[in-house]
């Protein structure tokens, strides 16, 4: 659990709610310390300062539910805000609380790690170096690994293309990890790859976005691919009153998500509501930053009535946020789409940015750790249907979303602005 205290208020324009854990029937147990909760603190900090063990947050969780009020509800171990009062159990009270999940107090690395006694070595290849995106997936899968007590190996091509992951990934067969994961660049160029990899003994997933099928075992997916597409497209219908020209400006033409993204974008349009919106161009920034800004200003020439941009990227989002604020036109031309709160802060209070979206890079990172050490140690196939427990993140089942394409979905994003751009959740 890191220290990122994530709210809990989901896109609100998403088809659907995330379910929560329930809280009833929890078992009720004395307080032995009323905690109220303040800023850096985290469940599994919490954890370690009463019963020096990190992963034994549920036990703090499921007191706290079971006191009732004035105690908070906590519905995701993730989600604590400033303020809330947690109910701290004693240590043999603990104990308990996690033997009802077949957890063990004192376990400092994860149950599966601790069982079987292996360590793994994984290998992470994300699209390019100096993304600060991959910098937070980076810091996610090293708590993973340090949680499971696995190697991680996370290196990046210098630039954002296949040529330069097809590189890394032959390099890595030497080295003999047990698993090795890609965001791909290109899908279909790294497929073969990828089945080079499997044939030689090791595991391969890909992440963020997808190898395809044949060169993979599963995809961690950040998301419902559909609801992202089709969210950015109703979040810049709000900023333009539902009427006027507008732009996509991706990260590159052969990128799995983005194209799946911009597919169910293409989709969302076709409803009637958005008759009065017309998509005058789909450009490409190739996820480099100054290249991203120019094809921007080149929007801005080409379309002088442009009223919005949506870019799926964070490299994009930020480098249109740049642009438009360079040419004066914050306010004038809309910007929405996938971006860093760290990076689009201060053009959020600016008003270059009403509201953007994203889910948690250092959860994916953090959970295509876990789903590769689960792989690696058997426990999981990678079969339609099988579950798995990863670590803070909870329970997660494998789908087919047809023809054998196998993926394991995160969950949605959450949509910032100006009513939680400066909070806890936006620290990231």
């Amino acid at each position: 659990m890191k220290k990122l205290l994530i709210v809990s208020l989901a896109i609100t324009f998403l088809l659907a709610l995330v379910p929560m854990a329930s809280a009833q029937g929890a078992t009720k147990v004395a307080c032995t310390e009323d905690y109220t909760v303040q800023a850096n603190d985290w469940l599994s900090k919490l954890s370690d300062k009463y019963f020096n063990d990190v992963l034994a947050y549920w036990a703090i969780q499921d007191a706290t539910n079971a006191a009732g009020a004035p105690y908070a509800t906590i519905k995701d171990p993730n989600v604590i805000e400033i303020g809330w009062k947690l109910c701290v159990p004693s240590k043999d009270d603990a104990v308990k609380l996690l033997a009802a999940k077949g957890l063990k107090l004192g376990a400092t690395a994860a149950p599966a790690a601790a069982a079987g006694g292996k360590a793994y070595k994984i290998a992470l290849v994300p699209k390019g170096a100096g993304n600060p995106y991959f910098d937070a997936v980076h810091k996610g899968a090293d708590e993973a690994a340090k949680e499971l007590g696995d190697t991680m190996i996370f290196q990046a091509p210098a630039t954002a293309d296949a040529a330069g992951q097809i590189e890394i990934v032959n390099a890595l067969i030497a080295q003999k990890p047990d698993v090795i994961g890609v965001s791909a660049n290109d899908g279909d160029a790294l497929a073969p790859a990828g089945k080079k990899a499997m044939d030689a003994g090791v595991k391969v997933i890909s992440w963020d976005s997808a190898i395809a099928p044949s060169g993979r075992i599963l995809n961690e997916n950040q998301a419902n691919s559909e609801l992202v597409g089709r969210a950015q497209v109703q979040m810049m219908y709000d900023m333009i009153g539902g009427a006027g020209d507008v732009a996509i400006l991706s990260a590159g033409a052969t990128m799995t998500n983005q194209n799946t993204w911009i597919k169910w974008m293409q989709e969302e349009l076709k409803d009637p509501k958005y008759k009065d919106i017309n998509l005058v161009a789909t450009v490409y920034g190739d996820d480099d930053r100054q290249k991203s800004i120019n094809e921007a200003q080149g929007l801005f020439k080409t379309y002088p009535n442009l009223k919005g941009i949506i870019s799926p990227t964070s490299v994009g989002i930020a480098a249109a946020a740049k642009a438009l604020q360079d040419a004066g036109l914050c306010g004038k031309v809309q910007l929405t789409g996938l971006g860093l709160p760290s990076e689009l802060r201060d053009y959020v209070k600016n008003d270059c940015i009403k509201a953007f979206g994203l889910w948690n890079p250092i959860d994916q990172g953090y959970l295509t750790t876990y789903i590769s050490h689960r792989l690696a140690a058997g426990e999981i196939k990678g079969v339609a249907g099988e579950t798995f427990r990863a670590g803070r993140m909870g329970e997660y089942k494998i789908v087919d979303t047809g023809n054998g394409d196998l993926q394991v979905y995160q969950g949605p994003p959450f949509k910032f602005d100006k009513t939680n751009i400066d909070s806890p959740a936006a620290s990231f």
